[in-house]
């Protein structure tokens, strides 16, 4: 688990940190991380997708905004237990009987009296 959370958040840090640093110029003497490159980046990426490179960065957000969710998603399925255990010792009025299932038995029997 502990790889898999490394190879999904190292790319979307060293991409956020570039498109953040060239965005606003922050080169640092280095060519890739000057608004040219970005620039340069960008239109070659519009070229070879047939798209006006403006479009480009806010789908980009999506999909990794998709990516996180997916990958949160597969943490909570695999950390389940844990967090079932947590929930049932941070709320104890609403016990659950399995993960994902709520235990309204005392609903159930206030609602079939005549």
């Amino acid at each position: 688990m502990k790889w898999f959370l490394i190879l999904w958040a190292c790319p979307v840090i060293l991409l956020t940190g570039w498109y953040g640093l060239s965005y606003y110029d922050m080169s640092f003497g280095i060519f890739m991380l000057t608004r040219q490159a970005h620039d340069l980046v960008f239109n070659v990426y519009g070229h070879v997708l047939g798209m006006p490179p403006q479009t480009i960065p806010p789908l980009v957000a999506r999909a990794i905004a998709f990516d996180s969710l997916v990958v949160f998603a597969i943490i909570a399925f695999r950390k389940r237990r844990e967090i079932h255990a947590w929930y049932n010792r941070r709320f104890p009025s609403v016990q659950l009987d399995e993960p994902g299932a709520a235990s309204f038995a005392r609903d159930a029997s206030l609602s079939s009296a005549p």
